[in-house]
């Protein structure tokens, strides 16, 4: 198999520029990942500046009148949202797990309250969407998507020409996207109650839109995360196994190369499988990373904030959450306040999303 410097566009775990022994335990290969520019692919002539030749449309486009109009059970079939109170809560930590994230200081944040899903959007829901509007996503129109290769089928690999140099257990898989995660010759036909997968920020950020709704911003996210807790590391409290019981989708044994799937599933499961938080919300680590709204940075002060979004520019979107693929030997990033980012259009067998809403008066 032909290893290139495939500009990584994908999402994951974290970065794996291996800068260092220590840092090398902490990335799996995933937020350097980013679509190649057309520059990089050497293409040129003839495209529309600034979409690589693929023609992929604006993505602001707005879908909300069109979809209002023709589905049906539009409400019955999306995520029931959780009111959160909003309020001061302590965001970051001042003993972060991995430094170069940003994930400190601990600063006070004032959030109004506001509506989140309970769960992560779902294959069917995210259909339902699909159906209404006509939306393609990114990964369909570039025509390839990343996939953890642990999950591919031998016919695939064996079609496999590219891996991503830093981490060459993730490979771009033409035809892989949300209707086939692993490839083209998977389904997601027994998986609709799974996170739906391969999905860009531009695709949430549409969906959420269409269900009249937006995504969370980073201190929305991490405060649902929190479930009213002050200074734990996870949703339910400190330590990983309450009672040797297992509350989070995530990888068990050694990775990449064997998951002993200790609690249940080797990939994605489905929503509400594993204890709800405080709140009442599901899977706020582990099964996929998650889209927020926010720009990424890693520098942050201790002044305190009311309602922050982040930079109002920038170049990658901030995930959070962790998926099924970490650990804590490599991607110590199920926690709350610990973070990661990709750019808009990546996408991967890893990421989904949920959304938010502003609380009416």
């Amino acid at each position: 198999m032909e290893v290139c410097v495939y500009s990584v566009w994908l999402l994951v775990c974290v970065s794996v520029c291996v800068r260092s022994e220590d840092e090398a335990a902490q990335h799996c290969g995933c937020n350097t990942l980013h679509r190649p520019r057309a520059e990089e692919e050497g293409e040129g002539e003839g495209e529309e500046e600034g979409d690589g030749g693929r023609n992929v449309q604006n993505p602001l486009y707005k879908y909300s009148e069109r979809a209002n109009k023709e589905s049906v059970d539009k409400e019955d079939s999306l995520s029931k949202m959780v009111l959160l109170p909003g309020g001061w809560f302590l965001m970051g930590t001042d003993d972060p797990g991995i430094p170069q994230d940003g994930e400190g200081p601990q600063r006070h944040v004032w959030l109004d309250p506001f509506y989140i899903d309970e769960h992560e959007v779902t294959n069917l829901q995210f259909q339902l969407f699909t159906n209404t509007t006509h939306h393609v996503t990114e990964a369909e129109r570039f025509g390839d998507s990343f996939v953890f290769e642990g999950l591919l089928s031998e016919e695939v690999k064996s079609s496999l020409k590219h891996a991503v140099a830093a981490a060459p257990w993730w490979s771009p898989v033409k035809g892989a996207d949300w209707r086939h995660p692993e490839g083209p010759d998977s389904s997601i036909t027994h998986r609709m109650d799974h996170p739906v997968l391969h999905v860009s920020w531009a695709d949430a950020q549409m969906y959420c839109e269409w269900a009249g709704r937006r995504l969370p911003t980073e201190a929305e996210w991490e405060f649902s995360c929190r479930g009213g807790l002050k200074d734990r590391l996870y949703p339910w409290g400190n330590k990983l196994m309450p009672r040797e019981q297992h509350y989070a989708n995530l990888w068990q044994g050694e990775f990449p190369n064997h998951n002993t799937a200790e609690d249940g599933f080797a990939q994605t499961s489905p929503v509400k499988k594993f204890p709800a938080n405080a709140f009442g919300l599901y899977d706020m680590v582990g099964n996929v990373w998650e889209w927020t709204a926010d720009w990424w940075s890693v520098h942050h002060t201790r002044d305190h904030a009311h309602n922050p979004k982040g930079p109002e520019t920038g170049s990658d979107r901030v995930k959070k959450g962790g998926s099924y693929m970490c650990h804590k030997s490599y991607c110590y990033r199920y926690r709350c306040a610990a973070r990661s980012q990709n750019t808009p259009d990546s996408s991967a067998s890893n990421l989904g999303f949920r959304c938010a809403a502003d609380a009416t008066p």
